[in-house]
């Protein structure tokens, strides 16, 4: 996620600040203007209407902040004032809550929404949601937070564009219990929400896009039995060897639809770290190689189609992150090395998102710049 920085006094804002830490101005982020900034109440305007701080005398456009904000503490997103939904393009999303009467889910759900509010952002820079749905309406997948009950196991998946999570991945010790058992190398709430908003946009972008015979031919027959391949990839204690030369991950090996899915998890990994990069204007060369170091260009800005230079700044840039990690301590933050059978993989859903057309209401249906 980029730094972004508050617009009276220059302050650097990350993206779940609610104030600024040296003028103490109040901070939401605009999704029309895919920013986080200053604001300060509309004057003259209804109360609980505010503006961006230091748009000058006319102030720009009139907010409210989402209606989680004040019953929860639980967003920091605003809503444009003649939006009729109280709640923000993400959390109006969220069709179901955990019980928030018992006291550790609330942190859950808290937990949950941060992460899902950075899926939306990742989602809104590639043109993928809209920023402003018209009449109030949601724009992208449907989601359903829920606890495991007597008798009963909430399964995390992706089902008719309604995607479900046990919260119980909100909470470190768990989701770290559940790697471990699966043998899994990265696990991680934002990575579970990227990974089943795959299988969402698979539904739309592939399914219902015209794209079956080219996703056959570089995935694989999406029409094998779903539970019976899965079934297989268990029962053989995970991926065959060598799985490595043609997919992302282990998993990835379990059927076609997980393989797109883990494939289109990466690809927001990769385009949200390099954008993070390139917001600290940080210059990448890989030690001993003697080439002169290059800045990271941003994967949203001028030349944002050229694949290539995605991949060229992505290796450097996770040896780096990797030996950050080591020099604290901790594993690697990206444990993975993609093979060139894995990166025409995605490449393909690079070039299918580049060519997908912007919903109604996204930035390229005259949304506000940054």
């Amino acid at each position: 996620m980029k730094t972004f920085r508050c617009g009276h006094c220059g302050q650097p804002l990350f993206f779940e600040n609610v104030q600024c830490l040296r003028c103490g101005s109040a901070v939401a982020f605009l999704p029309d203007r895919l920013a986080l900034a200053a604001i300060e109440p509309a004057p003259g305007a209804a109360e609980g209407l505010w503006r961006q701080r230091g748009r000058g005398q006319a102030g720009g456009r009139a907010y409210r902040l989402c209606r989680n904000h004040g019953e929860h503490q639980a967003c920091n997103f605003a809503v444009s004032a003649d939006d009729p939904n109280p709640l923000c393009v993400s959390c109006r999303q969220t069709r179901l809550l955990p019980d928030l009467s018992l006291p550790d889910n609330h942190q859950r759900w808290y937990r949950i929404e941060m992460a899902k509010r950075r899926l939306f952002y990742t989602l809104a820079k590639l043109g993928l949601v809209a920023v402003e749905p018209p009449g109030g309406r949601r724009d992208g997948p449907i989601f359903e937070f829920l606890a495991d009950l007597p008798g009963h196991q909430v399964l995390t998946g992706h089902c008719d564009g309604v995607i479900t999570l046990n919260i119980a991945e909100a909470d470190d010790t768990e989701r770290v219990r559940r790697r471990v058992a699966l043998h899994e190398p990265y696990r991680t709430l934002l990575g579970h929400l990227r990974h089943e908003s795959g299988h969402y946009y698979w539904d739309r972008l592939i399914r219902d896009g015209d794209r079956l015979d080219a996703f056959r031919a570089m995935f694989g027959d999406d029409r094998l039995d779903y539970g019976e391949a899965l079934d297989r990839y268990y029962a053989a204690g995970g991926a065959a060897p060598g799985w490595q030369q043609q997919y992302v991950t282990a998993y990835a090996t379990a059927h076609p639809w997980e393989d797109w899915a883990e494939t289109w998890a990466h690809y927001l990994h990769m385009v949200d770290l390099l954008e993070t990069a390139a917001s600290y204007s940080t210059r990448l060369t890989v030690p001993g190689d003697g080439a002169e170091a290059e800045a990271v260009a941003n994967p949203f800005g001028r030349g944002a189609g050229d694949f290539g230079q995605l991949v060229e700044q992505w290796i450097p840039l996770t040896l780096l992150v990797n030996s950050l990690n080591r020099s604290l301590g901790h594993d690697d933050a990206y444990p993975f090395a993609l093979s060139p059978g894995a990166l025409d993989k995605l490449r393909f859903v690079h070039d299918v998102i580049h060519a997908a057309p912007p919903p109604a209401g996204s930035r390229g249906e005259g949304a506000a710049p940054t």
